[in-house]
């Protein structure tokens, strides 16, 4: 008998998968594949149950004689290994990111005259309402909340990118790229309070309150699924910071990051050109205690940011702080520089890393912006947070388009650059 393979990214069977099935079977022995959940979350979703609950789902369907798992998106791995005469996948990847894979099976099939078979994508109010359902489940607090842990031991380095609002949210959810055997997109956000404070029109120094960025926070936590990590400044007084930790805990935020500093706040990127102070270890370390104890899951991270290499206090001071504040209770530590090379960055992780080799380590290469992150990766980092692009790119975007108006007195030179509306509304989800 014949053999047909069909692969599965789902946490529920619904009535298209099981159309696909029964096309399947007509052309012989079904071998069902299931991605795995590194895989999984390369491709376009994050699992909500387990591999082996999904697994399940295969292994109860009757007419599928075997399961095995596919640890790529793309199918050659998996291909190579069963030589299957042929595979079975809805027309839906004809179109959008899903091309590639597509590619990558015609051409792995025709090495042993495998055939791909295409099933009618199945568009039915049923079906519909199922995606929805899956993904405001995402969407939910008590998945998303611990979703940053899960993909720190998933993923060889989590990429976050800045967001300020629900649109630029649902960039950083959206966004998929596909080239030549690979998929990739954004896995975490990051709320800055920079770029917060900017889109308001207000200077970056803690003026706008927590108050207002939970606003924020809201509307991307509404429009989205992924992981949100926030930047909590230097966190506030303890009885504030308290307070913060569990209301962000409670909204489904992954993370907050709180730097080591005192006073009246200034961007990091000025270093020693401002007056800017770094806190005692004690009391910093008596604001992670403080928040920790605070919460109510195990899911919620804090993570510590260390100034010494900003403010020149010297690597030493750098990796003592860090062995503070992780015998605080910190799930993380950030480290900063505003170098132009990243080699006090590679220099403090490998010390770090010998002395710890399982807390997580977040770098933010916008100064350092040539490094890549398999180089990071390399040198033990577990995050990597794109903190600021979003902003500064679309500032003078605005600020061009606005200038040609004034000038010429008219739209039509910007209308060059500029996205057709229809296709900003599409981004927006309607349910």
């Amino acid at each position: 008998m014949k053999t047909v393979y069909a692969c599965f990214c789902t946490d529920i069977i619904h009535e298209g998968h099981l159309n696909i099935i029964k096309e399947a079977v007509k052309y012989g022995e079904l071998i069902g594949g299931v991605l795995s959940d590194a895989a999984m979350i390369r491709y376009d979703r994050f699992p909500l149950i387990t591999f082996e609950e999904r697994k399940k789902l295969l292994e109860d369907i009757p007419e599928v004689s075997k399961v095995v798992v596919q640890t790529e998106v793309m199918y050659e791995k998996i291909l190579r290994e069963i030589r299957p005469d042929y595979v079975i996948h809805g027309d839906n990847w004809k179109e959008g990111f899903l091309q590639e894979v597509r590619k990558n099976v015609v051409d792995t099939l025709k090495e042993w005259g495998g055939e791909l078979i295409e099933v009618p994508y199945t568009h039915n109010e049923r079906v519909h309402n199922v995606d929805v359902m899956m993904r405001e489940r995402a969407a939910m607090p008590e998945y998303r909340r611990k979703r940053l842990k899960q993909l720190i031991n998933l993923c060889p380095i989590v990429k976050a990118l800045e967001v300020h609002n629900g649109l630029t949210g649902l960039i950083a959810e959206k966004t998929i790229v596909s080239g030549k055997n690979s998929i990739d997109q954004y896995d975490a956000m990051w709320i800055s309070s920079l770029c917060d404070s900017t889109a308001k029109g207000k200077p970056d120094i803690e003026l706008v309150d927590m108050s207002s960025r939970l606003r924020t926070v809201d509307d991307v936590l509404e429009v989205t699924t992924k992981p949100i990590i926030l930047d909590g400044d230097t966190g506030g007084l303890i009885e504030h910071f308290v307070y913060n930790v569990r209301t962000l805990e409670r909204m489904g935020v992954s993370a907050v990051i709180i730097e080591d500093k005192t006073g009246l706040k200034k961007n990091s990127l000025f270093g020693t050109e401002v007056l800017q102070t770094q806190d005692s270890i004690e009391n910093f370390c008596a604001k992670i205690r403080a928040g920790k104890k605070a919460l109510r899951t195990e899911e919620f991270m804090i993570i510590a940011r260390i100034e010494s290499l900003i403010l020149e206090k010297g690597m030493e001071d750098a990796l003592l702080r860090a062995e503070k504040y992780v015998e605080a209770g910190a799930d993380g530590i950030m480290i900063h520089s505003r170098k132009k090379e990243a080699d006090e960055i590679f220099e403090f992780c490998d010390r770090f890393r010998m002395l710890n080799r399982k807390t997580p380590i977040v770098a933010v290469p916008t100064s350092y912006n040539a490094v890549t992150e398999e180089e990071l990766s390399g040198h033990g980092v577990n995050i990597v947070i794109y903190a600021n692009q979003l902003t500064r790119s679309a500032f003078p975007a605005m600020q061009k388009t606005a200038e040609d108006i004034l000038t010429y007195h008219r739209a039509k030179e910007s209308e060059k650059r500029l996205m057709p509306i229809k296709d900003i509304i599409t981004l927006i989800d309607e349910f």
